[in-house]
Order: C-alpha cells, then sequence, then structure tokens
C-alpha cells in the first residue's frame, strides 16, 4: 500500500504514510487472506487483493471523515482537519484510483466487476443515508444501509479471496455469505457501541447517531418495546431532527433498557450464521482463525 504512492507528489507519500500508520484493525484484508489461504488461493495475489480491500476502504474513511466534518479519527487528526477540502477530496481519488489498479493485478475481470460494483453500492449507500435515511423507524431500511455500508465490503473481501481461489461457484458463493453474515454483525456492534462506548475509544460521541436522526438497531428495538415513550414519539414527529437535550434523554433511555442486549443478540446471530457456512470445510489454522475472527467481531469494544 505504501508503494503506491513511491512516484507521487511528496504531499502524498506523507499522507498515505500518515494514514497507514494511524492504526486500525485490518480485518477486512485479514478475512480476505484467511480464506485465500484456506482455499489455496496465490499467495501474491491474496495479499494484493488485501491490499486493494484495505485501500478501498482507507478511501470510503478518507471522504466520510470530509463529509461528517470529523476532527478525529482513532485519536488523531483527520485529513480534512489538517487539508483544505479539495485536497482531501483529491486524495480519496486518489486512493480509490489505486485501490482498483491493486485489484486489476489479479488478473480476473469478475473480481474486477465485483470490486467496481461494491464501491457503487457504498457511494449509493452514503447518498440513501444522507438524503434519505434520516429519522426513518424502518427494520428493512436499517439492514439495507449497513449492508451497503459495511457488509458488502466484507461479502467482497470473503468473495474476491474465494474467487482467486482453485474452487468451485459453490464454495465462493458459501464464502460471500460468510462475508456478509459477519460483515452485517460487525456494523451493529459498532451501532451498540454508539450506546455503551467510552467516546475516547470508539470516537465520536455517546448517541451520535441519533443526533444526526439515525436510527439504529438499539433505538429500534427500543421504539418497538415502547411505542408511547414521549421521546420516541419526538423523534417520528420531528423526522430525525431532534434536538440535544431529546438526544440525551432517549439514550439513557435506550441504555437502561434491553434493547441492547437484544441487538447483541442479534450481532450474535448472524456471526452463528456465518460460523454454520465454515462447518463444511476441513478442520485447519485458516478455519479456526476465521472463527476467531468472527467472535472477536461481537465481543470488541472499539
Amino acid at each position: 500500500m505504501r508503494a503506491q504512492a513511491e512516484d507521487c507528489h511528496p504531499d502524498m507519500r506523507a499522507v498515505l504514510q500518515n494514514l497507514l500508520s494511524s492504526g486500525g484493525k485490518r480485518i477486512r484484508p485479514t478475512l480476505g487472506l484467511l480464506i485465500g489461504n484456506m482455499l489455496g488461493a496465490d499467495l501474491d495475489k491474496t495479499i494484493t487483493l488485501g491490499a486493494a480491500v484495505e485501500m478501498l476502504h482507507t478511501a470510503t474513511l478518507v471522504h466520510d471523515d470530509l463529509i461528517d466534518g470529523a476532527l478525529l479519527r482513532r485519536g488523531t487528526p483527520t485529513l480534512n482537519s489538517r487539508w483544505a477540502p479539495a485536497a482531501t477530496v483529491l486524495t480519496g481519488d486518489f486512493l480509490f484510483a489505486k485501490a482498483a489498479k491493486l485489484a486489476a493485478e489479479s488478473d480476473c475481470l469478475p473480481l474486477m466487476r465485483l470490486f467496481a460494483e461494491t464501491l457503487a453500492t457504498i457511494v449509493n449507500g452514503e447518498l440513501t443515508q444522507m438524503f434519505s435515511s434520516r429519522g426513518l423507524i424502518k427494520r428493512e431500511e436499517y439492514y439495507r444501509r449497513i449492508y451497503a455500508k459495511t457488509a458488502s465490503l466484507f461479502e467482497m473481501s470473503a468473495r474476491a479471496a474465494a474467487m482467486i481461489s482453485p474452487v468451485d461457484d459453490k464454495t465462493v458463493s458459501a464464502m460471500q455469505v460468510f462475508g456478509y453474515e459477519i460483515g452485517m454483525a460487525f456494523q451493529i456492534v459498532d451501532d451498540i457501541l454508539d450506546f455503551t462506548g467510552e467516546q475516547a475509544t470508539v470516537g465520536k460521541p455517546v448517541g451520535s447517531d441519533l443526533l444526526q436522526g439515525l436510527v439504529t438497531l438499539p433505538t429500534l428495538y427500543y421504539i418497538e418495546s415502547h411505542p408511547d415513550d414521549l421521546e420516541v414519539r419526538n423523534l417520528a414527529k420531528d423526522g430525525g431532527s431532534i434536538d440535544e437535550e431529546k438526544m440525551k434523554n432517549l439514550v439513557i433511555s435506550i441504555q437502561s433498557s434491553d434493547s441492547i442486549q437484544k441487538s447483541i443478540n442479534e450481532a450474535n446471530q448472524f456471526v452463528e450464521r456465518g460460523l454454520q457456512v465454515l462447518l463444511p470445510f476441513k478442520a485447519g489454522v485458516e478455519r479456526a482463525a476465521l472463527e476467531e475472527l468472527a467472535r472477536y467481531i461481537v465481543h470488541r469494544r472499539t
């Protein structure tokens, strides 16, 4: 990934170095590497695919931080807090282009098509969230949103690793399902941490999704159990426009209810379905690591 900026402007090299050194779990490339190793893919292609996936993810974060006006990510200043908006956008564009270049090195046209379709899904999901998701209290809308935002890239990482492996279409489909299930669980846990995490570790104020008018799974569970709650009525009535005091009251109510545990249970259900997909595969180091990765997703604290 660092090598992608070797022949570029010095500032671009410095920015990429800073972005890559700021941390992150690297779960998506880890997912692809483990699946590729388990299924016998060429190691160089698997590593290049992992780099492409992580660079695509990094590019989306650069643009997301600019769109959200975020000044910190993982405890460090974001690119847009130090650079002009135009430079930040161009940096994200550069990362998208380099991610596509790395994906093309797989010499697999269907993989390139998948890569492009996934990027389109992510961007369309962000536009939908920006223009039509505020204040929507619908489960189907929530699932569509978290698929586009998060699970689609997990799904692509897993499926792509299988596509460059010497396996049949049934195996490719199985890995796609595994990626989908743990990707959905990952975003649900993110949404839970929005209520239960500490700002210093999560990197954003508690309840920030509600402040933006975004209804996530814990809120959905609370609404279903407390339809007559005054703040729930305000949320529905205001169409996603909720003032800070109302938000704080609703966050406290959700935190003290069983909605958090119900959401955790649902995330676990997604993970368990993913683990079931792995059962037919031969036991080994990679399968055990994939199982551990899936379980980590619902037990993490950041």
